[in-house]
């Protein structure tokens, strides 16, 4: 299997993780009362699932823009 092949699908696998944190944390904030949070956690908690729906997302950025890297060495003969 080609390199970008590999990078592409850890790319959306990571890409709809983060969506799903970032949503569950979202609903999380939209249905919690006075600070109750998602499913009883805390204030805290919430902002630490905000990190890592970005974390999520970055890390997705990151591997497309390698994917397209990687495409572009395999069509010029240049597999590393």
């Amino acid at each position: 299997m080609k390199l970008s092949k590999v990078f592409h699908v850890a790319s959306v696998i990571s890409g709809v993780v983060g969506v799903f944190a970032f949503f569950g944390v979202w609903d999380g904030g939209m249905t919690s009362g006075t600070g109750s949070g998602m499913m009883g956690y805390g204030q805290g908690y919430m902002s630490m699932g905000g990190s890592s729906a970005l974390f999520f997302i970055a890390v997705a950025i990151w591997l497309q823009i390698a994917t397209i890297h990687h495409m572009m060495l395999e069509k010029r003969g240049e597999i590393v």
